[in-house]
C-alpha cells in the first residue's frame, strides 16, 4: 500500500484547499501541539458579506505565542456567538444549501468545548461527515514523537512513524520542505496546488475567491462541493 501523509494546522472552517488535502490522502494529521500564531487563520476566515469579504472569528481567551494550540481557550462569549450566527445566517439564508449548511455551522459555534485545538477538530470532522470525506483524522499530541524536534525534521518524524510513502502539503509550504531529505527518507514529497475553482455566488459582483469552505458549500451542496475536491494538481 502506498500511504499518503498530510500534516496540517486546525483551522476555522477554512478554504476549500484545506479539504482537498484531506480528501488526497490515506491520513490526516492535525497538527494541534505547534504555538498559536496571532493574527494567522487558526480562529478566523473569510465569509461572503453584501458581495465582500468579511472576517469571522473565534473568540479567545487570553492568547498568546509562547502556548501552544492545545493550550488556547476558547471564550464562548453567547453574546457574540449569537451575533456570528445572525451574521452567517442573514448572509447566506437565500443561498440553494443554506438550509442543510447552517445546521452544521450552528453545531460548531454552540459546541461547550473550550480547548480551541478539539473545537476546531469537531468542526473539521463534521465538515468531513458532510462531505463524505472518509480519510482517518490523527491528533499529533496523541502520537508518540520526538517533541524536541522542529520544522521538517519534526515533520519526517511523523511520517516515519505512521510509514508514510507519500507527503502532500499545501502549495504555500513549498520553500518550507526539501524533496531531497524526504528523498533520503524515501518518502516522496508533493504540493497541492488548488485549480481556479468559481461557482455562482448570490450577489451579481465580481466572483469573490478563496472564502471559507462555508461559502462553497452554501452554493453548491455536498455533491457539487465534493465534486470540487478533485479540482487541484500535484507538484
Amino acid at each position: 500500500m502506498n500511504l499518503k501523509l498530510a500534516i496540517m494546522q486546525p483551522y476555522f472552517f477554512p478554504y476549500i484547499g484545506y479539504w482537498q488535502l484531506i480528501n488526497a490522502v490515506d491520513k490526516f494529521v492535525i497538527y494541534d501541539d505547534v504555538s498559536y500564531i496571532k493574527r494567522g487563520w487558526i480562529n478566523r476566515n473569510n465569509i461572503l458579506v453584501n458581495g465582500h469579504p468579511k472576517l469571522m472569528n473565534v473568540r479567545l481567551k487570553k492568547v498568546s505565542q509562547n502556548k501552544l494550540l492545545n493550550e488556547i481557550e476558547v471564550s464562548h462569549d453567547l453574546n457574540y456567538n449569537n451575533d456570528l450566527l445572525k451574521t452567517i445566517k442573514e448572509s447566506y439564508i437565500k443561498a440553494p444549501f443554506f438550509e442543510s449548511v447552517f445546521p452544521i455551522v450552528e453545531l460548531v459555534i454552540n459546541q461547550h468545548e473550550k480547548n480551541l485545538a478539539k473545537y476546531l477538530v469537531f468542526s473539521i470532522k463534521e465538515v468531513c461527515k458532510y462531505l463524505c470525506i472518509d480519510t482517518e483524522i490523527i491528533i499529533s499530541s496523541e502520537i508518540s514523537k520526538c517533541n524536541e524536534l522542529k520544522g521538517q525534521d519534526r515533520i519526517l518524524d511523523i511520517c516515519k512513524l505512521l510509514s508514510t510513502d507519500q507527503y502532500i502539503n499545501a502549495i504555500g509550504g513549498r520553500s518550507l520542505y526539501s524533496n531531497q531529505d524526504f528523498g533520503l527518507s524515501g518518502i516522496e514529497l508533493k504540493f497541492l496546488k488548488t485549480l481556479d475553482i468559481r461557482y455562482p455566488q448570490l450577489i451579481h459582483n465580481e466572483f469573490v475567491p478563496n472564502l471559507s469552505i462555508l461559502d462553497v458549500m452554501m452554493f453548491n451542496g455536498p455533491i457539487q462541493t465534493n465534486l470540487m475536491l478533485n479540482d487541484f494538481e500535484l507538484i
